[in-house]
C-alpha cells in the first residue's frame, strides 16, 4: 500500500483565515483550525494528511517584511525532511513578494512550496479559499512541480514570476512573462516549465535587513526630490522605467542621482512598468545613459522578484560588481535573457 503523503500547512494570517470584527476582518489565533475541521473534503480518501502551523503573531500581509519571510523560510527548513510538501496560507497583497523571496532563500529546493490564499475569507459563504486550499494541498502532495509556486484561481504560477493583478477579482494573480506551471479544471493539467537549475543539497539563506528602494518613473517627475533618498546607505534600487527601459531625457536630472548612488555602492536594476515584455537597455537612446551610469537590466523580472533578488544577493555578502552580474543572471527561473 502506498504511503499517504504528508503536507505542512503554514498559516501566516491572510484573508483566507480571518474572522469578522467591529473593525473589519482580522487574523485570530486558533480560528483557522475550526474552519478547516468544517471542510469535509480535506479528510476524504485520496487527500493527503496535513499538520497546521500558525506563525505568531498572525499578520495582515501588508505587514509582511524581511523578518516574516525569514520566519516562513526558517520553518520550512526546520521541517523540510518531515513533509512531502508545504502550503503557505498568505494574504494576497504581498503574496508575490513572499513567493519571490522564498524562491531565492530556499536554495536547491526539491519539494513543492505553494503559497495560496483568498479574496473572500473561509468564514464567508462565497469564499474562494476553499478551492484554493484544497487544490494547493493536492498539488503539493503530487509533487510534480518542486519549486516555490503561487496557486490562485485555477492557475499554478512560478512564485518569482507572479504579480497581483486585481484587488477584488477572484483571478487575482498572473505571470505575464511565463505560462502557468499548471491549470486546474476538471483535471490538473501540468505544463512544461522553464527548468530551474539545482546543484547540491537543500539549504536556507535568510535575508539581512538591507536598505532597498523602488523608484517609479512618471511623466514630469522631479528627480531632485530623490536626492535625499539616494544616499550611501541605500544598497539597492529597483527603477521602474517606461517601456523597454526608457527614462525622461528632459534635463537628464536622474542620471547624476543614479551615478552618485552607484558610486556610493548601490546596485540599480532597471525593470519595466509594463507587466509584459522585457527591458532592453540601449535599444533606445533614452535608456543608453542608464547603462553608462552603471545600471543593470532586470530583463523581464517582476519588481517583486527584483527586490527579493537584491535582498538575497546582498545578504550573501557579494560585492557590488558580482551582484550586478548576478542580477542579470537567471538563478531561480525568475528571468529570461533577451
Amino acid at each position: 500500500m502506498m504511503k499517504k503523503k504528508k503536507i505542512c500547512l503554514i498559516h501566516t494570517g491572510g484573508t483566507i483565515g480571518m474572522t469578522r470584527s467591529e473593525d473589519g476582518y482580522i487574523p485570530s489565533p486558533g480560528y483557522l483550525r475550526g474552519l478547516l475541521d468544517g471542510i469535509a473534503d480535506l479528510y476524504v480518501d485520496g487527500m493527503p494528511s496535513f499538520d497546521l502551523y500558525e506563525l505568531s503573531p498572525l499578520l495582515d500581509s501588508s505587514n509582511m517584511a524581511v523578518n516574516e519571510w525569514n520566519m516562513i523560510g526558517g520553518r520550512i527548513a526546520e521541517l523540510y525532511s518531515e513533509y512531502d510538501g508545504f502550503v503557505i496560507l498568505h494574504g494576497t497583497d504581498t503574496m508575490a513578494y513572499t513567493a519571490s523571496s522564498l524562491s531565492f532563500m530556499l536554495e536547491n529546493l526539491d519539494k513543492p512550496v505553494i503559497l495560496t490564499g483568498s479574496q473572500i475569507p473561509l468564514c464567508e459563504i462565497r469564499s474562494d479559499g476553499r478551492d484554493n486550499l484544497i487544490t494547493s494541498i493536492m498539488i503539493a502532495a503530487e509533487g510534480v512541480v518542486r519549486e516555490v509556486c503561487l496557486y490562485f484561481g485555477g492557475k499554478l504560477l512560478r512564485g518569482n514570476r507572479a504579480t497581483k493583478m486585481s484587488a477584488d477579482g477572484l483571478l487575482a494573480f498572473a505571470s505575464p512573462n511565463m505560462h502557468p506551471l499548471a491549470e486546474a479544471g476538471i483535471n490538473i493539467r501540468y505544463n512544461q516549465p522553464i527548468p530551474i537549475r539545482r546543484s547540491g543539497k537543500f539549504s536556507f539563506h535568510p535575508f539581512s535587513e538591507v536598505p532597498i528602494g523602488v523608484l517609479k518613473v512618471f511623466p514630469g517627475i522631479n528627480f531632485s526630490l530623490f536626492d535625499v533618498v539616494m544616499t550611501e546607505k541605500l544598497r539597492g534600487v529597483v527603477l521602474e522605467t517606461f517601456g523597454a527601459g526608457n527614462i525622461p531625457g528632459e534635463g537628464n536630472s536622474l542620471l547624476p542621482i543614479i551615478k552618485a548612488a552607484f558610486a556610493a555602492g548601490a546596485v540599480i536594476t532597471v525593470c519595466s512598468q509594463c507587466p509584459q515584455g522585457t527591458v532592453s537597455l540601449g535599444a533606445y537612446a533614452a535608456s543608453s545613459e542608464l547603462v553608462r551610469a552603471g545600471a543593470v537590466s532586470g530583463f523581464d523580472m517582476t519588481t517583486e522578484a527584483a527586490v527579493a533578488k537584491l535582498y538575497y544577493l546582498f545578504s550573501l555578502g557579494y560585492d557590488k560588481e558580482q551582484i550586478k552580474r548576478m542580477m542579470e543572471t537567471d538563478l531561480r527561473g525568475e528571468l529570461t535573457r533577451a
